[in-house]
């Protein structure tokens, strides 16, 4: 189960892509497109997480910051 770890509130556009980004604050780019390259990154909000080895993190559908552990070892 997912964990909210930093609450930012960032309203998500269709046709972007939305991560943590090295700097651990909330980033987006333009999804590739047929024909279309995506890219053009923009810095949308400052969270200042700082990760944890273990674990994903990701922007979930309230527009917050969030972190899963990893599955590891799985047969």
């Amino acid at each position: 189960m997912a964990e909210v770890v930093k609450e930012t509130g960032v309203k998500k556009e269709s046709g972007y892509l939305y991560y943590l980004d090295k700097q651990g604050d909330v980033s987006r780019s333009q999804m590739a497109r047929a024909g279309k390259g995506g890219g053009n990154a923009e810095k949308v909000a400052s969270a200042g997480v700082t990760r944890e080895s273990g674990y994903l993190y990701f922007i979930d559908k309230n527009g917050h910051v969030a972190r899963s552990p990893m599955a590891r070892g799985r047969k």
